[in-house]
């Protein structure tokens, strides 16, 4: 008998609040991640992607809010849970990386007190134990002199400290899923390098789940086993990664791969000159009719823009949603 998934998001729908007006800022988004799995989140930003993961770990806050289906971890639905129960959950057996560390970190507490915190918090460990561990969390994240460093403040570090840090925060329960959003942004190459290399080490020593979250098309094809793509608040396509990268099905997705410089391609001037995709992602309150990628596709009929299309399966697997996708 197989086990369920770790999570399993089912018809998801966050509202965001204008005055007495709703918009649907996602609609309709579903998706599982096993136990001990990678699964990318991947589209442009506006899509949708953080505000998902801020559903999952409980921090909607107003004008955007839950407006339906249902997020169930570990068999237990968890989307109605009050704030005391979610913060059972939130740094213990859900975690997440933040965006950007620096506005993430409290600037006024030493780096090791804020780890500290979370022994505190969720295991009820004392003070001077929960020193300890955080010294010890430092160092299993790659911080040099970690008996040094957990005395200074997060202004003291480089960007890949401070990133190093909060994936010790975030690990420091050894939870089991694990939400990555954005986790290597303004990070230079041999840093970002270092980053994923550390989570997924870390991953696969602990059977943590990852939720990775990015418009980086090059960091999910590396790090996720499936990928999930996003536009205008839906899930448009879903598959395995080899699939999505080698053989989109939905024009966006497409369109997403063929903007990706190709090494060592050059144009008559002996430059590259990469593709895009006309147009932006549109608001939450203007979103078009009919498919919502519609006014951007190359392949767009007015089938497209009159009717919304459904969630189809793929014959090799997965799921899209466009009513040419064949």
């Amino acid at each position: 008998m197989s086990r369920k998934p770790l999570l399993e998001v089912e018809n998801l729908r966050i509202d965001l609040s204008v005055g007495d007006a709703k918009f649907p800022a996602v609609q309709d988004v579903s998706f599982t991640i096993e136990r001990g799995e990678t699964f990318g989140l991947v589209g442009e930003s506006g899509c949708g992607k953080s505000i998902t993961s801020l559903a999952l770990i409980g921090l909607l806050r107003h004008p955007l809010s839950i407006g339906g289906g249902t997020i169930r971890f570990d068999g237990k639905e968890i989307q109605n849970l009050s704030q005391s129960e979610m913060r059972k959950l939130r740094g213990n057996r859900i975690s997440m990386i933040f965006q950007e560390p620096m506005t993430a970190l409290n600037p006024l507490s030493p780096i090791g007190r804020q780890i500290a915190e979370m022994f505190v918090l969720h295991k009820g460990v004392s003070w001077t134990e929960a020193n300890r561990l955080a010294v010890e969390a430092l160092a299993s994240v790659r911080v040099p002199a970690p008996e040094r460093r957990v005395k200074d403040y997060p202004h003291q570090l480089s960007g890949g400290m401070r990133q190093r840090v909060m994936i010790a925060i975030a690990l420091a329960c050894e939870p089991d899923l694990l939400l990555a959003d954005e986790p290597t942004t303004a990070l230079d190459v041999t840093v970002q390098a270092e980053i994923l290399d550390l989570i997924r080490e870390l991953s696969a020593a602990r059977g943590t789940a990852v939720l990775m979250i990015s418009h980086d098309l090059g960091l999910i094809a590396n790090m996720c086993r499936r990928v999930g793509v996003m536009y205008a608040g839906r899930l448009v396509e879903e598959r395995i990664a080899d699939e999505v990268f080698r053989n989109p099905s939905h024009p966006y997705t497409s369109g997403l791969v063929a903007s990706l410089p190709l090494l060592g391609a050059r144009s008559k001037h002996g430059r590259q000159r990469l593709k895009e995709i006309a147009g932006v992602v549109p608001p939450v309150a203007a979103f078009p009719a009919g498919c919502r990628f519609n006014p951007r596709c190359y392949a767009a009929t007015e089938l497209c823009r009159v009717e919304d299309p459904g969630v189809t399966p793929l014959a090799n697997g997965g799921l899209v949603r466009c009513h040419h996708h064949e």
